[in-house]
């Protein structure tokens, strides 16, 4: 009944956001860029390639090589840039080159006459091409909303430092990281997600330590900050310094904004998108990077995944996610909303290995986990999600500059994220994998780990002493 009573709730919920949409006078538009194609071409090898190991300055910053160095990890293959004379070959076919990804050797092509690809397949350096989206009738386009210049009176907390996000940081004793001075100052963090609506004008996000923003959706939106405020949310709940009134977890950090999720349709493409985005963060020297997308249902059927593929290695964006860890970079991503849903599961790349794929719990005390947390395993039976957090809901900053809560997945992994940035500050002598291990380990479920909660809550305080302490012996 309690179920129920719940899936009523949401549609009421649902309902009432389309009515807003209407009364806004939102419509949807044609496509004017259509009918297009975008494909995926898959590249034979990386022969010929003016780039080397002895030189990866040409590829990657010296952060990021530094990165590598440290963690004992060496450059290989798959940083090298894909072979220029292959794009040429591709390009001279007669189409868009608008992406490539060079952990994976592919480039991604727009076309409007879909019978170009059978030239490219003829190439000699084409191993394969597949469709990775296709043009939409109509669009529904998004703007600028209006915004608050600063907090309300009520939203302070008198006494209570973290303000109203002081259960989310609390939970996982974030708290004591911070007072022993580990606030991620000196970290870079890459926030992939859809649009950071407002970011770059609401003051109290101003503050916040942004050093860069890119978008890999094509066609790229000169109004990034117009998109969605999604990202805007996920961004404060790691990034905002107000005392008293919200302090995210990793305040110190520096954040590079990346737009790899196209609002206006639900297709394949966004892996490659993601890939690209996760790369350029890769190249630029950050440390970790917090993700709160998935997919698993695309707009065309045959796009869509079957629960038999959640292996890790299936999905073109879960193998693009589980080689972060072997770059020297640690992955939050949210594992999902469809726990209250016919899929249930988890989704991409939530299912990638060496990453920590987050759930959500509603309530801080009983740790109870949140109706629509996505659950595993993975297909290959390893445990997802690797760690939950307070997701049902978690406080934010919305774009529209006020304090809200807001539900998901999506929430409880920015939680997340902020700390492993200043655990990882306190060891910097820690590699991926082991920040990795260290977390799970800290999990008030670890020993015994299920498909809802994972490893369960973790624990940052416990997880810095426990890494000193093996630093010391």
């Amino acid at each position: 009944m309690q179920r129920l009573l719940t899936l009523i709730i949401l549609t009421g919920c649902t309902l009432f956001v389309l009515a807003g949409n209407l009364q806004d006078g939102t419509k949807r538009v044609r496509y004017k860029d259509g009918p297009a194609y975008i494909y995926r071409v898959s590249l034979i090898d990386k022969a010929g390639t003016p780039y080397s190991f002895d030189n990866p300055t040409r590829f990657l910053s010296r952060r990021a090589i530094e990165r590598r160095k440290r963690q004992g990890l060496a450059i290989d293959s798959t940083d090298l840039p894909v072979a220029p004379h292959y794009i040429r070959l591709v390009k001279k076919e007669g189409v868009n080159i608008i992406g490539q990804s060079r952990w994976q050797n592919t480039v991604l092509v727009r076309l409007k006459d879909s019978t170009l690809v059978n030239g490219i397949r003829q190439l000699p350096c084409v191993k394969a091409c597949k469709l990775v989206w296709l043009s939409p009738d109509s669009i529904t386009p998004d703007k600028r909303i209006d915004y608050q210049s600063q907090f309300e009176a009520y939203d302070s907390i008198p006494n209570e430092i973290y303000g109203t996000a002081a259960d989310q940081i609390y939970n996982l004793k974030g708290d004591q990281l911070h007072k022993a001075g580990f606030l991620g100052k000196g970290m870079m963090i890459a926030v992939i997600d859809g649009g950071f609506k407002n970011a770059d004008r609401i003051p109290e996000l101003q503050k916040i330590k942004i050093l860069g923003w890119h978008d890999f959706v094509s066609p790229n939106d000169p109004q990034l900050f117009s998109e969605t405020d999604h990202g805007t949310k996920v961004l404060s709940i790691m990034g905002a310094y107000h005392p008293y009134i919200f302090i995210g977890t990793a305040p110190k950090a520096g954040y590079w904004l990346l737009r790899s999720e196209d609002q206006l349709t639900e297709q394949e493409v966004e892996e490659d998108y993601w890939t690209m985005a996760a790369e350029f963060a890769d190249s630029v020297g950050c440390d970790v990077i917090n993700s709160s997308l998935g997919y698993n249902e695309y707009d065309h059927k045959w796009m869509s995944y079957k629960q038999w593929q959640l292996d890790g290695k299936t999905a073109f964006i879960s193998r693009s996610a589980a080689m972060l860890a072997q770059k020297g970079i640690v992955l939050c991503n949210s594992a999902g909303n469809s726990g209250m849903g016919p899929w249930k599961k988890i989704g991409v790349p939530a299912d990638a290995d060496h990453i920590l794929t987050v759930g959500a719990i509603s309530d801080i005390e009983t740790q109870r986990i949140a109706a629509f947390s996505s659950v595993g395993p993975t297909q290959d039976g390893r445990v997802k999600p690797d760690v939950v957090a307070l997701g049902a809901p978690a406080r934010v900053i919305s774009g529209r500059g006020t304090i809200t809560s807001s539900m998901g997945t999506s929430f409880s992994s920015p939680v997340v994220c902020g700390l492993v940035a200043c655990l990882w500050q306190a060891m910097p002598d820690k590699t991926a994998s082991e920040i990795i291990e260290i977390i799970r380990r800290t999990g008030n479920n670890y020993q015994h780990p299920d498909n809802i909660y994972g490893y369960g809550v973790p624990d940052f305080w416990q997880a810095f002493l426990k890494g000193k302490m093996k630093n010391e012996k």
